[in-house]
């Protein structure tokens, strides 16, 4: 079974190519013009052993909004298209990823309802030179377009960089458990209603 999926997305504000294969290794390709953002995808599929090619051009000189949005829309819909018809996951991932003195923690299932519960906040308004808004705006463009809910929290933390990225870090290690194929599932949706 390939789990594997390509989408496009092109608007007058951005331009978004997204490669995404579950099954990978951590292998990740990403240039969305905006350094940190392709540090934290990075880290998203090397933690989540996610292939992951991201290719991006948007109105950087407005702000960085459109793009940020739009990656996270369409690598939802990459991992929603790669997932299919949802049989034999897990459903279910969990992980908590300490980042020297911060601690943040992903739930998230696979349900086909997508819903987004963040609770995390920023003692900065910027990481290098994005808004640190817009990590909500990212993780709830994917959650929305993934069929996922996301609850992400931040326990404690002063760095928001090491805030930022324990977050990606641990969607991606959430997500991981998520997909894997149950062997105990027998090919099933992983749900009392019997599809997703």
């Amino acid at each position: 079974m390939t789990r594997r999926a390509e989408v496009v997305r092109e608007t007058r504000e951005t331009k978004i190519s997204v490669k995404v294969d579950l099954d990978g290794a951590g292998q990740t390709r990403i240039a969305t013009g905006i350094g940190f953002l392709d540090h934290m995808l990075d880290s998203l599929g090397r933690h989540g052993s996610l292939d992951l090619d991201v290719q991006a051009s948007g109105d950087l000189h407005i702000d960085f909004h459109h793009t940020v949005e739009d990656v996270g829309i369409v690598l939802g819909q990459a991992v929603r298209q790669a997932l299919g018809d949802f049989r034999g996951i897990r459903r279910f991932g969990l992980a908590v990823i300490p980042m020297d003195e911060t601690l943040t923690r992903c739930a998230i299932d696979l349900s086909n309802r997508p819903y987004l519960v963040w609770r995390t906040a920023f003692p900065t308004p910027k990481v290098g030179d994005m808004d640190t808004e817009l990590f909500k705006e990212f993780h709830h463009a994917f959650a929305m377009n993934a069929g996922a809910c996301v609850h992400l929290e931040t326990f404690y933390g002063a760095n928001s960089h090491h805030i930022a990225e324990s977050g990606f870090k641990a969607l991606g290690r959430a997500l991981r458990e998520a997909v894997e194929i149950d062997p105990r599932a027998g090919g099933q949706a992983p749900s009392t209603k019997g599809s997703l």
